[in-house]
């Protein structure tokens, strides 16, 4: 959900790709189980040495689950032992969750991603962008285009990351009066020019989805992804009893010896108050079974038991690269790795991904045919920890495979 926890993903990505992984010191102990065993097994080792409190691991392809498993505790203090079932914040992966939604209304025709975002969201009309700035003056101009729906589904907008009047927290304002304080700021940069993190783009992606499907962004979301899919557990606003199950986080304490319970810092307490604003980009709640649903149905190019959601075409271009001029990137609400090759051939043409700001993680292999979901609550993870982590649940996964 934050930009730190995502470069320091990038960053470790990138050092374990040329140091290796095996070089972490954790990774030889964490041997991938038995297919019959728990899935979430390698990640004893990184329990034992604090690394994080508890963890909850599962593997699929798109017709079965092949593994699902927990690992040390929900709450440390209390000796709660992690579950299956257990609940987590999974931030950001709230994107492409949201990314498919808005793509389900461009399947309808409701909405293009070329057309600009004040078509549905005149409060954007005459939006200007910062030309020149320092400490005592800003100049602004007219951009080049306005921003389109494209751009604040690929961190491409020139939108920030939050506005002012959020003040640190994705719950602070309902939907609405978020995209209005988005409207009255300059756009940092030319729209398309560059790629920079920004939950107000998908925030704008969200209140789109309300425009164009005439409900409030979290009916739709319920009643057209979450209740048919069967993804009974995610939700804005867990209940008391998903609270009771919700997974505590934890931070490095301050002499780094071992973790400390911490309170998740961008959100409003408490969690069940549905006066907190909904946030498309980061906002919800999830268990490894119903992300591992979600992901999937993005495996099978948008269909799931026997039902489409989205269309392939959609699936081809969240799932491929549509920033800058590498392999790899980001498409629309997706991490990717890979240029789409055209409209046939593989739909997803490369791994892709999204984690979240407390190191939950989810990933679509479509060489393997396979989904991985990491679920933890961890928002300081060190980045070779988190490169070594996922690198054991993607030997696990491959074990229950048997590839």
């Amino acid at each position: 959900m934050v930009r730190k926890p995502l470069a320091a993903f990038l960053a470790a990505t990138l050092v374990l790709a040329a140091l290796g992984v095996a070089a972490h010191p954790l990774l030889a102990e964490a041997a991938a189980p038995d297919a019959t065993k728990n899935i979430a097994a390698c990640l004893q080792p990184f329990v034992e040495k604090n690394v994080v409190s508890g963890a909850v691991v599962l593997a699929a392809t798109n017709e079965k689950v092949l593994g699902v498993g927990a690992v040390g505790y929900a709450d440390v203090a209390a000796k709660k032992p992690m579950q299956t079932d257990a609940v987590f914040w999974i931030a950001s992966q709230t994107k492409p969750i949201t990314a498919t939604a808005l793509m389900m209304l461009v399947d309808e025709g409701k909405v293009s991603i070329d057309d600009p975002v004040e078509k549905y969201l005149p409060e954007f009309k005459g939006q200007m962008v910062v030309a020149e700035q320092d400490a005592d003056h800003m100049l602004l101009k007219k951009p080049g285009h306005p921003v389109t729906v494209k751009e604040v589904l690929s961190h491409t907008s020139g939108l920030p990351f939050l506005s002012k009047q959020e003040g640190g927290k994705i719950d602070a304002l309902n939907l609405r009066e978020a995209i209005f304080t988005y409207a009255l700021a300059p756009l940092k940069f030319e729209p398309g020019s560059k790629y920079e993190y920004s939950n107000c783009g998908i925030n704008a992606a969200g209140r789109i989805i309300e425009v164009a499907s005439g409900m409030p962004y979290e009916e739709f979301m319920d009643k057209r992804l979450f209740k048919p899919l069967g993804m009974k557990d995610t939700t804005f606003w867990p209940t008391e009893e998903q609270v009771g199950r919700l997974a505590k986080n934890y931070k490095a304490n301050a002499a780094k010896t071992g973790l400390e319970e911490a309170p998740i810092g961008y959100m409003t307490y408490p969690l069940t108050d549905r006066r907190r604003g909904v946030c498309p980009a980061g906002g919800l709640f999830s268990t490894a079974a119903d992300v591992g649903i979600f992901c999937r149905m993005i495996l099978a190019g948008g269909a799931y038991e026997g039902k489409r959601y989205v269309s392939e075409a959609s699936i081809r271009v969240m799932t491929s690269t549509q920033t800058g001029k590498d392999e790899g990137g980001y498409g629309l609400g997706w991490a990717t790795t890979r240029r789409m090759r055209g409209p046939t051939g593989p739909v997803i043409v490369g791994e892709c991904s999204h984690g979240g700001a407390c190191a939950t993680d989810m990933r679509i292999d479509p060489a393997r045919q396979i989904v991985t979901v990491l679920m933890v609550q961890r928002p300081d993870m060190p980045g070779p920890d988190g490169g070594a982590i996922r690198a054991a649940v993607s030997k696990a996964a491959a074990e229950a495979l048997g590839k």
